[in-house]
């Protein structure tokens, strides 16, 4: 029998938490899968984790329970833990998703945005092209989604926002951002610009006419993701 390969999830994990509390484990598991350190379908050992955490398997395995009511773990039986893969039409249905609920705060946001919130929108698109410059993925995707938060966290609406944060969530493990072309993501960004000044302006009807636009662009390159490469089921 060949030998066991270790999990990439493994490396990743703080030792910070070893001992820790399970809802400190839980949140540890879900930053690994959340930052894309631990792709679709990497392994999860209950054992070898529990051992890397300094406890139990049970705090570990109730953790893994509650990932996966969040669809990011998957479960087989007598195969283990893994984390959870999309399938091509799933990651579709998931941006649909993403779609709607933020077109629903869109238009609030922009009416009862601060000018703190205004400025800070602005800022994350000039970070934004710093990292296209830079040819830096990795953090253009953390970046995209900080951008979307600023557009939409000003409506204030606390329910749909954590909706809307658990179906980005969703999508975390594939990293979507990292794997499109260069020139995507540019092209996306220049929608963010006019998505931003729309904003700034307070004219909710320029932001949502911009982020129609930018969500039909955004489908498009989603659907250029490479299904053989691992990251899709």
């Amino acid at each position: 029998m060949p030998p066991r390969r270790r999990s990439a999830l493994l490396a990743k994990l703080s030792r910070d938490v070893a001992g820790g509390s399970q809802e400190e484990i839980l949140t540890e598991l879900r930053r690994v899968i959340l930052s894309g350190d631990a792709p679709p379908g990497t392994p999860i050992p209950l054992g070898d984790v529990a051992d890397v955490f300094g406890v139990s398997r049970i705090p570990v395995r109730e953790s893994l329970k509650t990932l996966i009511g969040e669809n990011l773990v998957s479960h087989r039986p007598n195969l283990g833990y893994t984390v959870a893969q999309l399938t091509s039409q799933e990651l579709r249905e998931m941006y649909i998703v993403r779609e709607v609920l933020e077109n629903a705060a869109l238009a609030v946001a922009a009416e009862s945005a601060t000018d703190g919130e205004r400025r800070r929108a602005e800022q994350i698109e000039r970070d934004l092209r710093s990292s296209i410059a830079d040819d830096d993925p990795q953090r253009y995707h953390r970046l995209s989604r900080e951008f979307h938060v600023a557009l939409t966290a000003p409506s204030r609406m606390h329910r749909l926002l954590h909706m809307l944060d658990v179906a980005w969530n969703v999508t975390e493990p594939v990293q979507p951002m990292v794997h499109v072309k260069g020139a995507d993501r540019a092209a996306l960004n220049d929608d963010h610009s006019v998505m931003v000044r729309a904003f700034v302006d307070r004219d909710s009807a320029a932001l949502l006419a911009a982020a129609a636009h930018h969500n039909e662009r955004l489908n498009d390159v989603i659907a250029t993701l490479p299904s053989g490469s691992g990251l899709l089921s």
